[in-house]
């Protein structure tokens, strides 16, 4: 029997970078003499099993075929006689399938060393494309490792562009999808995972109504980017400096999908925009497992942004109206996220990226105003249907109180 450090342990100490996981590969062995020595197997598809006391995982070496379309469609071999140099070579890039073994030496067999020294994410053979989800896995990759000077090899990209259109990306799961994505929204260079994705033509298979926004464009005098996918793309950027939130990015990724859709007659305007971007958000969600959360905050700042970037302007009923929609009262930490999203959009404009956005503070204020009313206070002098009422109405007030004050300070400097 023997034992490999595998996968991104071996890679990021190359990179010299941390990692908190580890992996282990094992040669020359059987499920039934690791589970006598204590380990406990879990996984179905192929035996993967936790250590009995450190409980990191340990694989046996393996080969697979493919036997269908899709991500499960595969045969796997892990009798005692697969090789590390076999098992090494079904894995996805080159720079992780760098093994090594228990005295500290490397086994490259597909120059993952020399592809992490040139700062390369390429295939490591054909078999790449069988499985699908290793397209997702690049993209991934190429926004973790942007920072690092990483770029797709020609002859991978190609090989993905051809994988798109033998119809592989259609077999993917729904559930394989959102995971990667979340993955790669959770990270660093979120933008990148998209564009790659584009690159390929795997976004308009898995994300059309984004792919959809590449090419529409947008008011000059608003929009010095013009490409409403490039927009996004910026939005973005914003989104991932702002907050590490899941739900602000993906919010973000969203805010303007109706404009992918917009009449060729009203361009470069998109009037309604925000309706139509709700209707592709619930789409979406309904296709993927997207969390509610998600789902939510998309939706409201979908319909709600533009009234956000609006804020000096409006009337102490339409702030009232937004703060109910967003039901801001109840839930004033997703209201929260709902103003940094807006922010993340106004700034996700070229050469706009670090002006100031004075209407998240003014929508912040306004609140509190309309919170500091006594609504237990209000409730006593009023009974059934009509205290709903006179609490919105002291809110209404409260908030135009805030503006007034807001117009004096506003002329004093």
């Amino acid at each position: 029997m023997q034992i490999y450090l595998v996968g991104g342990a071996v890679r990021d100490e190359q990179l010299g970078i941390p990692h908190n996981e580890r992996d282990w590969c094992v040669v020359g062995a059987t499920p039934g003499e690791l589970t006598d020595l204590g380990y406990r197997q879990v996984g179905k598809d192929f035996p993967v099993f936790l250590h009995p006391d450190s409980g990191e995982e340990y694989a046996l070496a393996r080969t697979e075929r493919k036997t269908a379309p899709g991500y499960h469609g595969f045969a796997f071999d892990y009798s005692r006689r697969v090789t590390i140099e076999e098992d090494l070579q079904r894995r996805d890039l080159t720079i992780n399938a760098i093994a090594k073994d228990q005295d500290g030496n490397l086994v490259d067999p597909y120059g993952g060393v020399d592809d992490i020294e040139q700062r390369v994410l390429r295939h490591v053979s054909g078999a790449f494309g069988e499985d699908p989800v290793r397209i997702l896995r690049v993209a991934k990759f190429a926004a973790r490792f942007r920072r690092h000077g990483f770029t797709i090899a020609p002859e991978t990209m190609q090989l993905m562009q051809q994988m798109v259109l033998d119809g592989e990306v259609d077999a993917l799961v729904p559930d394989r999808v959102w995971k990667e994505t979340e993955a790669a929204l959770r990270g660093h260079n979120i933008r990148v995972y998209f564009e790659v994705l584009r690159e390929c033509g795997a976004l308009r298979v898995l994300f059309p109504e984004v792919d959809a926004l590449f090419g529409v464009p947008q008011p000059e005098n608003w929009h010095p980017e013009i490409d409403t996918g490039l927009h996004v793309m910026m939005v973005l950027e914003q989104a991932e400096s702002l907050s590490a939130d899941l739900d602000v990015r993906f919010a973000a990724l969203t805010h303007d999908l109706g404009k992918g859709n917009t009449p060729k007659s009203k361009l470069p305007s998109h009037p309604g925009h925000e309706i139509r971007g709700c209707e592709l958000i619930e789409r979406i969600s309904a296709r993927l497992p997207v969390p509610k959360g998600c789902r939510d905050l998309a939706l409201l700042v979908a319909e709600f942004h533009t009234h956000c970037h609006r804020a000096l302007e409006l009337r102490a009923r339409t702030i009232l109206k937004v703060l109910e929609r967003t039901d801001a009262f109840r839930r004033p930490a997703r209201f929260e996220r709902f103003l940094v999203t807006c922010e993340a959009d106004a700034r996700g404009r070229a050469g706009l990226e670090n002006r100031r956005y004075p209407q998240a503070d003014y929508l912040r204020r306004a609140f509190e105003s309309a919170s500091a009313i006594d609504a237990g206070a209000i409730a006593k002098q009023h009974e059934g249907q009509k205290i709903p009422r006179a609490i919105r109405r002291a809110r209404r007030n409260a908030i135009s109180e805030f503006r007034r004050s807001a117009a004096v300070e506003v002329q004093e400097d």
